[in-house]
């Protein structure tokens, strides 16, 4: 889950870069100066965003995809330990682990 989110944010994040840059082509004559005198801040900011935007992607997926886990999880295990399961091994095996 949290590869699946750093992935999706390193994408959203080089397209807002791309686009980032090709509406900025004014400031390519300063390049150099805009990087010795604010590359820490440029630096700083791109973190904090990068960090801002995974958290907000991981929070998304797990209330995506994760939805009604617990409920659904319960209604396996209640059907485990009845005897009428989905499946014979793992009732078989959940017998065994007690």
């Amino acid at each position: 889950m949290i590869a699946n989110a750093f992935f999706v944010t390193a994408i959203l994040f080089l397209a807002g870069g791309l686009c980032l840059i090709g509406e900025l082509p004014f400031l390519v004559p300063f390049r150099t100066m805009i990087y010795r005198v604010y590359a820490g801040p440029i630096a700083c900011f791109f973190g904090v965003l990068f960090l801002n935007l995974f958290a907000l992607v991981y929070v998304a997926t797990r209330n995506l995809f994760l939805k009604d886990t617990g409920r659904k999880l319960a209604h396996v295990e209640k059907q485990l330990r009845t005897g009428s399961s989905i499946s014979e091994e793992l009732t078989r095996r959940l017998e065994e682990s007690q």
